[in-house]
């Protein structure tokens, strides 16, 4: 994917990453000019945060994580989907009173100059409209539902997309909703129905929302979607 985006001649993909770390990609880049664009959309939308990279990735200045969740506290009007790797960070940094306290200066701050009036009390931690999500796709990364389980968020999820294994014993107490999916494209690493329908089992028997994206493969469709005759697409309730 790195290397299809930078041979789109995208602008935000063009750094060089590092070889011998991450491949023919490209390098962490932070970018200021477009941090603040949900808080001039008026439709309520639901966004997925730094989709193509790691919000709490080590080199994300701590700073910078403010300023997001700045903007995200300053547009209650949207919800922000946030699904990370780097678990203890997010535990650890969602948990820390200082980072909370810049958050809420920075986003009052923010209000003010999007002219919204909206008081310092109106915010609580965690933030209603942000859901964070880890990465669980195959047995070897389940201890990430544990940190999950700590970490400040009004919605907690597990996306297990690409599901690359069986996931048996999950433990999906604290959790709210649970994404899975197969790999896609070109060279796309083949995955059983089996997989889905243990994961939909273990979502039925705890009472979490389970959405299934699609069974992989190098095509994609809407048949692509259909487990047992089912479309699954259940979202967690809404945060007030």
């Amino acid at each position: 994917m790195a290397k299809r985006l930078k041979a789109m001649g995208q602008a935000k993909y063009q750094a060089d990453g590092n070889l011998r770390t991450s491949g023919p990609g490209f390098a962490l880049t932070v970018h200021p000019t477009v941090v603040n664009e949900p808080l001039r959309w008026r439709k309520p939308r639901k966004v997925f945060v730094n989709s193509m990279s790691d919000l709490f990735h080590p080199q994300v200045p701590t700073p910078w994580l403010a300023d997001i969740y700045a903007v995200m506290a300053a547009s209650p009007q949207h919800t922000f989907q946030v699904l990370t790797k780097r678990s203890p960070r997010a535990r650890n940094v969602l948990a820390d009173e200082q980072f909370i306290t810049n958050v809420f200066d920075r986003a009052a701050r923010k209000a003010s100059t999007a002219g919204k009036c909206i008081p310092r009390g109106q915010w609580s931690w965690p933030l209603h409209n942000v859901w964070v999500g880890v990465s669980v796709e195959t047995p070897d990364q389940m201890w990430r539902l544990d940190d999950l389980r700590q970490t400040a968020a009004a919605i907690r999820w597990m996306s297990a997309e690409p599901l690359l294994g069986a996931l048996p014993g999950l433990d999906l107490t604290g959790v709210d909703w649970v994404v899975t999916g197969g790999e896609s494209g070109p060279g796309a690493r083949p995955a059983d129905l089996d997989w889905f329908r243990d994961v939909r089992g273990q979502c039925a028997a705890a009472g979490v929302a389970f959405l299934h994206k699609q069974h992989g493969g190098r095509t994609s469709d809407h048949g692509g979607r259909v487990l047992d005759g089912v479309v699954h697409d259940a979202y967690p309730p809404a945060v007030e």
